[in-house]
């Protein structure tokens, strides 16, 4: 039988810049997420509401105050792992 292609290299071979990347970005996380602190609480409340003893969470249930943090938390990424530019 065959050995598969690339038999015998390292996997991580080449990945250095990747992982830079990766944890740049999540270095960057607290930051980002800071900045997004009215739309963190707001879909907090609404999961919590949900969930609460009657309530009942269910999909999209509280998908506008998720897709307000979703875009804070993307600009505030963008500005964050930019520079500001």
């Amino acid at each position: 039988m065959a050995a598969p292609t690339g038999a015998g290299k390292s996997r991580s071979s080449g990945n250095g810049a990747v992982w830079g990347r990766v944890r740049s970005r999540l270095r960057a996380f607290p930051e980002c997420l800071a900045a997004c602190g009215a739309e963190a609480a707001a879909y907090g409340r609404c999961v919590q509401a949900s969930t609460a003893p009657g309530g009942c969470l269910k999909k999209d249930l509280c998908a506008q105050e998720f897709e307000a943090l979703r875009s804070c938390f993307a600009a505030a990424a963008k500005n964050t792992l930019t520079g500001g530019r």
